[in-house]
């Protein structure tokens, strides 16, 4: 059965078009990353079967969706590389992280913006604990139940993070300086494409500016970070089952 599976950067733009900022609609950018994926027709996509997260965003029609602890976590487990649990995100929510997701904004329902703040942090654990996370993630947002105060929203600093990660997994490899090791150009990719974006946040002070830098640069290296752990699960997993009679 093929899998459908989201980069980072298809869910940016789904996340930007379900807040009204892209434009694409949610069925333009499901299509476009279903057949991306899977190299196939629309039709192997009715026999496999839709999502049913990807199904209530089809559905949608109202100026605003909300999302429920276990529905953020059925969208952020269609994104590569990632593994959520709803009792860790109720965790989150309630103690870890309580003071960036803030409460409910639709109802009982979470909004986009609290939903991407919630698949942030999944990117940032690979790397860091949740103190290092707290502290990080106040440099650039403030208070969640207004995000006209923030540095730069949670979709966009989800999306130029992804759009950084994209380039680095989905892209043909460019010219690489064989003065260096392999790791060391990653990392100086990472910080050239992170610096090329900056000039898209032009409304920023200075200070404001090398703050994005360094969380954008962190979040690009966790978010590698996770697919080395993700890879090295699944090798772990391949010897196991190797070994088994």
């Amino acid at each position: 059965m093929e899998h459908y599976t989201l980069s980072r950067k298809n869910m940016a733009d789904l996340l930007h078009s379900l807040n009204g900022q892209h434009d694409k609609t949610p069925v333009m950018i499901l299509k476009e990353a279903w057949l991306l994926t899977n190299k196939e027709e629309m039709s192997s996509l009715i026999t496999s079967g839709i999502p049913p997260i990807f199904e209530k965003v089809l559905k949608h029609t109202k100026n605003e969706i909300g999302f429920s602890i276990n529905e953020i976590v059925s969208l952020g487990n269609q994104i590569e590389y990632t593994q959520l649990s709803p009792s860790a995100v109720q965790n989150w929510v309630k103690r870890d992280i309580k003071e960036l997701v803030g409460r409910p904004q639709i109802g009982k329902k979470y909004n986009v913006d609290q939903a991407t703040m919630l698949l942030i942090v999944e990117d940032l654990k690979s790397s860091l604990d949740f103190d290092s996370i707290r502290k990080i993630l106040t440099l650039i947002f403030n208070n969640p139940e207004d995000r006209s105060d923030d540095v730069i929203h949670p979709i966009d600093l989800y999306s130029a993070y992804a759009a950084v990660f994209e380039k680095l997994h989905h892209h043909p490899l460019p010219t690489v300086d064989g003065s260096c090791s392999m790791n060391e150009w990653i990392e100086q990719f990472v910080h050239t494409e992170c610096r090329n974006i900056l000039p898209a946040f032009n409304q920023l002070k200075e200070e404001q500016m090398d703050a994005v830098l360094n969380v954008l640069i962190l979040s690009s290296l966790s978010v590698q970070a996770a697919y080395y752990q993700s890879a090295a699960k699944h090798y772990g997993y391949a010897a196991l089952f190797m070994q088994e009679k």
